[in-house]
């Protein structure tokens, strides 16, 4: 058991160590991540358990949701290089970005802390609440060479397919590609944003005619002021810049056979599993 931020982090680097060969994280978003600051670069996999309120990650490898069918499903699983993004020097293994967002993360976390109750309906209650106050903000993006000057609503970059819940912002995003799929939902009113918000579950929001989405390997997201951003839906403190870049298969991942083999999967191939 986990006795404070950043305790997972240490028992994962602990175990690495002593040549463990996997570290199941039980959690979330949140606790995978602190779990794999632990294990990057070296022969540990990471084992993901989903107990959490979102599980992006967890249903983007499609680790069931129950626990003991996860830890069935991973037992006969195979290990597989994954892909980390970096922001501002620090990892993210699903979804990082800046905007709305990472706001309705900053109002789920402070929920959370306050006793309430977490879970898709209170995230999705508290981003309706936020969709009608919140303006777009005016980034500059900078993303291999190109440059983008825009008022968007988020700019999120995506490693894994999902926010989680089953809000889908990137369907055909690899872990292993080398890239982070930048998504960028422009300026629109409310009223448009809640009709769309539908497609994220139904696997269309690459339909949605605000959605804009293109790759990169390195990507700069500069603002006007000071703005929040988030890691895996963890809040982070206000920034003015963040810098992206990708570790390309950074991270061993045990991931349950038929996702490894899916030729629609989140994985190129299952080439070089062990």
């Amino acid at each position: 058991m986990t006795e404070e931020p950043g305790h997972a982090t240490d028992l994962a680097r602990e175990a690495a160590e002593t040549g463990v060969d996997v570290v199941l994280a039980v959690g979330g978003d949140g606790t995978a991540n602190e779990v794999a600051k632990g294990l990057l670069h070296t022969e540990t996999a990471l084992g993901l358990v989903p107990v959490g309120s979102g599980n992006g990650l967890a249903r983007t490898l499609g680790i069931p949701l129950q626990p003991k069918r996860a830890v069935r499903a991973l037992a006969g699983g195979l290990v597989l290089p994954m892909d980390v993004g970096l922001l501002n020097g620090q990892p993210f293994l699903n979804v990082a970005g800046a905007g709305l967002d990472a706001l309705v993360g900053a109002d789920f976390h402070a929920h959370g802390q306050r006793g309430g109750r977490r879970g898709l309906l209170t995230y999705v209650r508290l981003t309706l609440l936020r969709t009608f106050t919140y303006e777009a903000q005016p980034w500059r993006l900078e993303a291999d060479g190109e440059v983008l000057e825009k008022r968007a609503l988020v700019v999120a970059f995506v490693n894994g397919r999902q926010y989680g819940g089953g809000a889908v912002l990137a369907p055909r995003a690899l872990l292993d590609d080398g890239l982070v799929d930048v998504i960028l939902i422009e300026d629109a009113n409310p009223v448009e944003i809640a009709l769309q918000a539908s497609r994220l579950f139904l696997g269309t929001i690459e339909r949605f005619r605000r959605y804009r989405h293109f790759q990169a390997s390195s990507a700069t997201l500069t603002g006007t002021s000071p703005f929040l951003h988030h890691r895996d839906g963890e809040p982070e403190q206000e920034s003015l810049r963040l810098d992206l870049r990708v570790d390309p298969k950074s991270l061993k991942m045990l991931v349950p056979r038929a996702t490894a083999e899916d030729p629609t999967g989140p994985f190129r191939r299952a080439r070089g599993a062990s």
